[in-house]
């Protein structure tokens, strides 16, 4: 039930060697690149003008704040109704996760810009558009930065909810079956590979 190290360490050997370790890790890295990007983009981009723009924040942030609560785990069943088992629900569900985070953190530093800053600007002839690009989003990008940052970590938490149903490759399938096997010693070396990744990734 709780494996010694060095048979965490042999079945991490054996996965390595078999090659599964290898695809299911490009497989999954893959997974998180494009749901990853996909969900900042649209964060960053939908942040910005929810959090300036008057109408868009109306319109939108009562359909978000509805959406924030929902775990990406309940989506799963959903995204593969909706776009199969393929790669379409993977990244879906990523996105989801990933762009609600990265909304917020920049929905939050948009609206708390000080109001020293716009004064300032105003008062030297800034344009509403330099206003917005100079000193709105460098004052802002703490808080896009905390956001994105955020981002990455639930990427890898949503992509392993994505995997563990629904899949036939990545570390989550990894996980499922290894499980399903009661290989105890692969699923701590899988969730290592995971701790390690998460955690260099965060640091870069």
């Amino acid at each position: 039930i709780f494996p010694s190290p060095w048979a965490t360490w042999s079945a991490l050997i054996e996965m390595w060697q078999n090659g599964t370790l290898s695809k299911d890790f490009r497989v999954s890295m893959g997974r998180a690149v494009v749901g990853f990007s996909v969900g900042a983009f649209l964060g960053v981009a939908i942040g910005l003008m929810t959090g300036r723009v008057a109408v868009v924040r109306t319109l939108l942030n009562p359909f978000l704040n509805l959406l924030r609560p929902i775990p990406a785990i309940a989506l799963v069943p959903v995204a593969i109704v909706w776009f199969g088992i393929g790669e379409g629900s993977k990244y879906f569900v990523i996105s989801y996760t990933v762009f609600l985070t990265v909304w917020f953190n920049t929905h939050h530093g948009m609206q708390y810009v000080p109001d020293t800053y716009l004064r300032a600007s105003r008062s030297l002839g800034a344009s509403k558009t330099r206003e917005f690009l100079t000193v709105v989003i460098p004052a802002a990008a703490p808080h896009i930065f905390a956001g994105i940052r955020l981002g990455v970590a639930l990427a890898f938490l949503s992509l392993i909810a994505a995997e563990l149903s629904g899949a036939s490759s990545g570390l989550g399938f990894r996980l499922q079956e290894a499980r399903q096997y009661i290989r105890t010693d692969r699923m701590f070396a899988l969730l290592i590979i995971l701790g390690a990744l998460g955690a260099t990734i965060d640091y870069v």
